[in-house]
């Protein structure tokens, strides 16, 4: 026995000590992985030794360990509050430049809009269009138009049944309806022929709202056919027709060809300056028939309905609140009643976590150990998912580190008693005559 050996089981055990004292400190830090002290045995080499007769000279500490367990789920209720369930770890932008990864979802805006940590590091995504499909493979800072409105937009004019562009009706003429007219009625129509209509408004490039009235009108000539009417009311109560088109239904109650109808507003047509420019040739759209877009206009024999009524143009607005799914796409909702994807919270992953260097503020970065960072969406092949609105608390169990830090509060113990021990037969050494 040496002082050596027992110094090294002082030391051992204080950095033990240090390695729980850490983990009770960091308790309550979200994302706060807890860490282990692992320890190697220590032996003097010597050449031509034999394998029995070494007997150690202590112990080292041959690593901190991070244990990178899943932390409980806390519900906070604040929609940029992000909690990762499962494999993944948040990519930020430090401030001075560099790229780290955290577990640690506290995020705000800043004053340009940007997504933030509490050190003002930057969080990654991908951006992408309004309806969530990405358009880049590489990330970049994810912001959020706080400082100003999203412009309005036009009610679209591309006939293509293929776009997202015009107006979109899903509806039920009914079959057993009688003739109202024989051929195409002159518009405005009278009032006898607006049975089955719909109303809406639409939106020129300005955003103003201009309300149109669609009617359906049924030809008491032609069997299985009707007219389509599109009509606008000026603020001074003139009526003026817009455009008309005519569906013809085959013996299943489904058009036989519905090719969009479109119409047409002039400019300053509705109040002297709505539209600010003319609406041309906007569509009224029912579907072709394919799989993609199967019609949406029948005639069974039930009553006239409209079931669903839209069309792609908004006024401007502002932004009132954003919510965040679990594959960690960013909805933006506005004050004109629309909702826009603006970008993706992406997620990373590496082979070996151990390998990762933890940094000050709850951050790691890539080592040669850990290996190159895999980066995708969240809730795709090994990736967890994000809960918005909740944080990852740190895994650390208060009650295992308690009972470790009496544990390593007796091996401290013990090792000085080796010491003390060492002390003992020295002096008695000393003391022989």
């Amino acid at each position: 026995m040496s002082f050596g050996t027992g110094l090294s089981g002082l030391n051992a055990a204080s950095k033990n000590l240090d390695v729980i004292g850490h983990n009770i400190a960091n308790a309550n830090t979200t994302g706060m992985k807890a860490g282990r002290a692992e320890f190697a045995e220590v032996y003097a080499a010597s050449i031509g030794a034999s394998g029995g007769s070494n007997g150690g000279i202590g112990v080292s500490v041959a690593n901190v360990a991070q244990l990178f367990t899943q932390g409980n789920i806390k519900i906070t209720g604040n929609n940029l509050d992000m909690a990762i369930n499962g494999d993944g770890f948040f990519k930020v932008t430090l401030t001075d430049g560099s790229t780290a990864y955290t577990r640690n979802g506290e995020f705000k805006l800043d004053k340009d809009g940007y997504i933030v940590t509490n050190n003002g590091a930057r969080l990654q995504g991908y951006q992408t269009d309004i309806l969530g499909k990405p358009i880049s493979v590489v990330t970049s800072d994810l912001k959020l138009p706080t400082g100003g409105i999203i412009e309005p937009r036009p009610t679209g004019v591309n006939p293509a049944m293929n776009s997202d562009e015009g107006i979109f009706i899903t509806a039920n003429l009914d079959a057993a309806a009688p003739g109202q007219n024989t051929g195409m009625p002159v518009s405005p129509i009278a009032d006898t022929l607006k049975t089955y209509g719909t109303s809406l408004n639409v939106y020129d490039q300005q955003g103003v709202a201009i309300p149109v009235q669609i009617y359906f009108v049924k030809d008491d000539s032609t069997p299985n056919t009707w007219h389509v009417l599109a009509e606008m009311t000026d603020t001074g109560g003139t009526t003026t027709g817009l455009g008309s088109g005519t569906i013809t239904f085959g013996p299943d109650g489904k058009p036989t060809a519905a090719p969009p109808i479109t119409f047409t507003i002039p400019a300053n047509a509705y109040n002297g300056t709505a539209p600010s420019a003319a609406l041309t040739n906007v569509p009224i759209k029912f579907g072709d028939g394919t799989a993609n877009y199967p019609y949406t206009l029948t005639q069974y024999g039930s009553k006239f309905s409209v079931f669903d009524l839209r069309q792609d143009g908004y006024s401007a607005g502002e932004l009132t609140s954003i919510s965040i799914a679990e594959d960690g796409k960013i909805t933006a909702r506005y004050s004109n009643g629309e909702s826009q994807v603006n970008g993706q919270v992406m997620l990373t992953r590496f082979r070996n976590v151990q390998g990762l260097e933890p940094i000050n503020g709850g951050y790691w970065q890539k080592t040669a150990s850990s290996g190159d960072p895999i980066e995708g969406q969240p809730q795709s092949g090994r990736f967890g998912l994000i809960r918005s609105g909740a944080l990852e608390e740190s895994n650390v169990d208060l009650t295992q580190e308690l009972v470790n830090m009496i544990v390593a509060q007796r091996h401290y113990q013990a090792n000085a008693q080796t010491i003390k021990t060492q002390d003992q037969v020295q002096q008695t050494l000393v003391n022989l005559r």
